[in-house]
């Protein structure tokens, strides 16, 4: 009986899903029935909002499954759901969470990156194989996500790419980068996302920011443009403001970038403030949820 309750739910919240994502019916066969995966995938962190709190992401995953045999033919994600914890304290559980009730929605990630602050983006952003437009989100603390489905266009080249990272930028824009910079050839290089107008732009670099090229990472605080370049090799690697001022630091690290406000140097989460750099004593060092304090682990996300 509780089999069947649970079968009859999942329908009931496919009903639901299919109404609101343009009906379903090219999707599933009518010979299936739909099973929740008992526990959430694995946590995955993707922001930090200040030296203290950090932002991780995950979802429920469903299997559709044949009703003769139990065969599973199809899976998905939905309950996707967002957890901000203390990573310098070892707490019973997230300082605030929030869950998405969308059912099944099929393909689509809401936490592929940070924007900003306590803002993560995402969405399918596979510019090949959306030929209508890409559909990006933004999901800020405290709120529910919301989409934006924008169109394409080319400006001064024609080759794009498959965005990887969003950057807040000049002007109220979204910087959009893929996994690398590109320099040859007509490839596009970045793109500039308009949320408001709908539209991503992508582009080559004019005059005006051809020194981004050197960057690693990128990201505009106002009207200033900073740049993360990377030294793997000695470890000398800096940040500079506008292409000639470089932010005074005591560090060396070989990897690193931009996390929203906060910069991420090795495995020290530091603040950007006033052009002085101050880092938690508290590290990071990007294997799973586990965060460090002289060499012994202070806080496990997965306790």
């Amino acid at each position: 009986m509780m089999v069947e309750i649970k079968r009859l739910l999942a329908v009931l919240a496919l009903a639901f899903s299919c109404v609101s994502m343009w009906g379903c019916g090219d999707w599933f066969d009518e010979d299936t029935h739909f099973d929740w995966a008992e526990h959430r995938t694995e946590k995955s962190i993707v922001g930090f909002i200040d030296d203290s709190l950090v932002i991780t992401y995950n979802a429920r995953n469903w299997y559709e499954v044949k009703d003769e045999n139990d065969d599973q033919v199809g899976s998905g994600k939905g309950n996707q759901a967002i957890f901000v914890y203390n990573y310098r304290v070892q707490l019973d559980g997230p300082v605030f969470m929030d869950s998405l009730d969308n059912g099944m929605e099929e393909n689509f990630n809401y936490g592929l990156g940070q924007l900003g602050d306590s803002v993560i983006w995402g969405g399918n952003v596979n510019h090949l194989t959306n030929d209508m437009g890409n559909v990006y989100s933004f999901w800020k603390i405290g709120q529910k996500p919301y989409k934006v489905k924008v169109k394409e266009n080319k400006d001064g080249c024609s080759v794009g790419f498959n965005v990887r990272k969003l950057r807040t930028w000049l002007d109220g824009k979204i910087y959009a980068q893929g996994s690398k910079l590109t320099r040859g050839g007509d490839t596009c290089q970045y793109a500039i996302l308009d949320s408001v107008a709908k539209n991503l732009t992508y582009k080559r670099f004019g005059d005006d920011l051809k020194w981004i090229q050197k960057c690693d990472d990128v990201r505009a605080w106002e009207k200033d443009v900073y740049c993360v370049i990377l030294d793997d090799e000695s470890g000398n690697s800096i940040i500079l403001k506008n292409q000639f001022d470089t932010i005074p630091n005591s560090r060396r690290f070989y990897i690193g970038g931009f996390w929203g406000s906060m910069v991420k140097m090795n495995g020290n989460i530091c603040s950007l403030k006033d052009e002085k750099i101050t880092c938690s004593d508290v590290t990071w060092r990007g294997d799973g949820l586990k965060f460090y304090k002289d060499d012994e682990v202070v806080v496990d996300l997965n306790l």
